[in-house]
């Protein structure tokens, strides 16, 4: 965070260590200061779902716009955030400038070097990562940059699995099935992993998409006997 000096990234202005003891364990915790801005795109988007409207096309493509600048900016320091959802979007309420924050999960990729698959939260986790994959790059933030904007247009997740099996079920559900190709770039171990064939849904109209019980029963299960 020291290195990182971009207008919609959060700025850290000092930080500190404190010591407390629980249970007669000694613990040090670090504390970071940074910018207060009261506000997120999550509590905006609540804000106008709790009443029934969606938020302004305007701030979608404001926010869509300046995360896309943070993401391209931290890209290009190799830097993976690793953790993008509308909680880690803060918004100035009266500049609506937006500053991406929460880098507890950040991390340099190098070419070679594995990196933890269980990371990310799961509404906005790349289907490499629910797969296994060690080897990602930094288009795990891009999958994240898509799944948010989606919910900015929604009003809620557009992925909203219960768990990783049902994460990926709901993404099949959208995208439609996985060619072998984009399995074995996801995670090779699964490149002969066969699922149900499941036709992509027109994006245009994933908005209005309803979810079919039977067919989505029917592949969840299917991917629990595989995997």
């Amino acid at each position: 965070m020291q290195n990182l000096k971009h207008v919609n990234i959060i700025t850290l202005k000092d930080y500190y260590y404190t010591n407390s003891i629980k249970k007669k364990e000694k613990r040090k915790y670090l504390n970071v200061v940074m910018d207060y801005i009261p506000n997120t795109v999550h509590k905006y988007m609540k804000f106008y779902y709790r009443n029934n409207e969606q938020l302004p096309n305007l701030l979608i493509k404001l926010y869509s716009y300046q995360l896309c600048r943070s993401l391209a900016y931290l890209h290009s320091k190799l830097i993976c955030h690793r953790d993008l959802k509308p909680q880690n979007l803060l918004i100035d309420t009266k500049t609506h400038a937006l500053k991406l924050c929460d880098f507890g999960s950040a991390k340099k990729l190098i070419d070679g070097q594995r990196s933890v698959a269980y990371i990310c939260s799961r509404f906005y986790r790349a289907p490499e990562l629910i797969l296994g994959s060690t080897n990602y790059t930094t288009h795990i933030d891009l999958w994240s940059l898509g799944c948010i904007i989606a919910e900015m247009i929604l009003g809620y997740p557009l992925f909203s699995g219960q768990s990783s099996v049902d994460q990926l079920v709901r993404i099949i559900q959208v995208l439609g099935t996985p060619t072998k190709e984009q399995m074995k770039i996801m995670n090779p171990n699964y490149a002969d992993v066969k699922f149900p064939d499941v036709k992509p849904k027109d994006l245009k109209k994933v908005t209005i998409y309803k979810l079919d019980n039977c067919l989505y029963k029917y592949v969840h299960i299917y991917i629990y006997i595989y995997l």
